[in-house]
């Protein structure tokens, strides 16, 4: 069982508010995407991009949704992999370096 960052309550963990102040017990930031409209596969789904921000929970959740509304497949990733995912797609076609990596010195001739 968790406390209420707001009030102090003892509130349990699953809970999204707390039941004695009605305090928001996770911030997140939810955004849609939608599939590719020429793949076939992906015509009508979606991709929830979730972005949990408090507590030492922070992390960011992936979720696929069909054109029913139902989540088909979900996987969460801590904020050193969303760090590496937000470089992967601001320069599209540009190889990742790795920080100290000996193999990315050597082709930078260093």
């Amino acid at each position: 069982m968790g406390e209420c960052g707001a009030c102090g309550g003892r509130v349990e963990e699953s809970f999204r508010f707390c039941p004695w102040c009605a305090a928001p017990q996770r911030l997140k930031l939810v955004e849609f995407f939608r599939g590719h409209p020429v793949t076939e596969r992906d015509r009508g789904k979606a991709l929830r991009v979730s972005r949990y921000l408090g507590g030492p929970e922070r992390h960011v959740r992936f979720s696929v949704w069909s054109g029913e509304g139902v989540a088909e497949a979900a996987v969460s990733i801590d904020e050193e992999e969303a760090r590496r995912l937000r470089r992967f797609l601001a320069a599209p076609g540009v190889p990742l370096r790795r920080r100290g990596s000996r193999r990315a010195a050597a082709r930078r001739g260093a």
